[in-house]
C-alpha cells in the first residue's frame, strides 16, 4: 500500500493512505538514503509504502520503501553537527513567517533559510507576521526589510494573523499546493494556522517576555489538509539554521542577486572577498546589494555554523544601519 507521510514523531509515523485512512506505521530496519546523512530517514512530506500488520485489535503498518522526493529542505542536526535533520519533502512553497520583535527575526536567520531553500529549489514567501503590533519605529525596520528581500525578487506578505489582515492572499497562494510553514518559535505559525482553518483549534502560547523567544507549541512536524484544496506542514520552531554540506564556490549561486552578477567578475573562481576586479564587492559599493545579505554570505562562507543557534540580532542591525547610510 502507498500512502503520504502526515506526522513524524520520531519512533511512529502517521500515514495518509491513498484512500484517505490515516495508518500508525514504524519504520522496517533501518533505512540508508542514497548520500544522506540524516538523523531522521523518513519525514513529514514523504510518500512511502507499507504493509498492514494486526496486533491485537490494533492495525499498524510498516513501512519498507521511501518513494524518490521531489525535493526536502533540511538544516543541521542540533546535536549531530555533521548529520542534517529533514524538516518535510515534497513541497510546492515554503512560508517563511518573520516578526520584527516579538521574538526577532534576524537577516541572518533569514538569509540561511533562504540559502538552504534555493540550494533544494523550493520557492519560498516571506510573510511578516504580527503587523498590528508595530510601533513606529519596529514598523520602519519591517519596512525596510521587506524592501531588501523584495529587490532581490523574493515576494512578501504583510499579515496579522491575530486580527485576520492579509489572511486571504495568503490563501490565494496555498490552494492546490503542499505548503510548509517555518519560522522562529513564537512568530504565529500555529496561530496563522488556525486563522486559515479555525475548525484545527493549534494549540498556540505566549511569547516568554524575559528573552522575547518564542515557546514551543509545535513538537512536530505535522500535515494538515484545508478546506480550500491545500495542505499545510506546520513545523516546530527554529532557534537557528545551520547550512549543511555546501561548497564555498556555490554558495554565492544560492543568493539570486549574486549569481546575476558573479559571470562579471574577473575570476572565475571568485569568492566576492579580497579579489580584484569582483562584481558583487562593485555593487556592495554602489548599495546594489545589501550588506546585510553580503553579511550573511561571508558568515556562511566562514562557516560561521558554532553560533548558528545564537540571535545575531545587533550584528544585522549594524549591517542594515550601513546599508540606510
Amino acid at each position: 500500500m502507498t500512502g503520504t507521510v502526515y506526522k513524524s514523531t520520531g519512533s511512529w509515523y502517521t500515514v495518509k493512505s491513498d484512500q484517505g485512512d490515516f495508518i500508525e506505521c514504524r519504520m522496517k530496519g533501518k533505512f540508508r538514503m542514497k548520500g544522506i546523512k540524516s538523523t531522521n530517514p523518513i519525514a513529514v512530506g514523504d510518500v512511502v509504502d507499507y504493509e498492514l500488520e494486526q496486533t491485537s485489535d490494533t492495525v499498524t503498518g510498516t513501512i519498507h520503501h521511501i518513494h524518490d522526493r521531489k525535493n526536502y529542505i533540511v538544516r543541521k542536526s542540533v546535536n549531530l553537527s555533521h548529520q542534517m535533520h529533514i524538516i518535510a519533502a515534497n513541497i510546492d512553497r515554503v512560508f517563511l513567517l518573520i516578526t520584527i520583535n516579538n521574538p526577532p527575526t534576524t537577516f541572518s536567520f533569514i538569509d540561511r533559510f533562504l540559502v538552504t531553500a534555493e540550494a533544494y529549489g523550493i520557492e519560498t514567501i516571506l510573510v511578516f507576521n504580527k503587523i498590528d503590533t508595530l510601533d513606529d519605529i519596529t514598523l520602519e525596520d519591517q519596512l525596510y526589510m521587506q524592501h531588501v528581500y523584495q529587490e532581490i525578487g523574493y515576494q512578501c506578505l504583510r499579515v496579522s494573523a491575530a486580527e485576520g489582515k492579509g489572511v486571504e492572499a495568503l490563501k490565494e497562494l496555498m490552494i492546490g499546493k503542499t505548503s510548509m510553514f517555518s519560522g522562529h518559535s513564537g512568530v504565529g505559525k500555529s496561530t496563522l494556522v488556525n486563522a486559515l482553518e479555525p475548525s484545527l483549534d493549534l494549540k498556540t502560547k505566549n511569547i516568554s517576555e524575559q528573552s522575547k523567544q518564542g515557546q514551543h507549541t509545535t513538537t512536530f512536524a505535522e500535515m494538515y489538509d484545508l478546506s480550500f484544496d491545500a495542505s499545510i506542514i506546520d513545523t516546530p520552531g527554529i532557534k537557528g539554521f545551520g547550512i549543511v554540506d555546501m561548497e564555498p564556490q556555490e554558495i554565492s549561486d544560492y543568493f539570486p542577486e549574486f549569481f546575476r552578477l558573479k559571470e562579471q567578475c574577473k575570476f572565475n573562481n571568485c569568492l566576492h572577498k579580497e579579489e580584484p576586479h569582483c562584481a558583487i564587492k562593485a555593487a556592495l559599493e554602489k548599495d546594489e546589494i545589501a550588506w546585510s545579505r553580503y553579511n550573511s554570505y561571508l558568515k556562511i562562507l566562514e562557516g560561521d555554523d558554532e553560533h548558528y543557534r545564537v540571535d545575531t540580532y545587533d550584528e544585522d542591525r549594524k549591517a542594515s544601519d550601513k546599508t540606510r547610510e
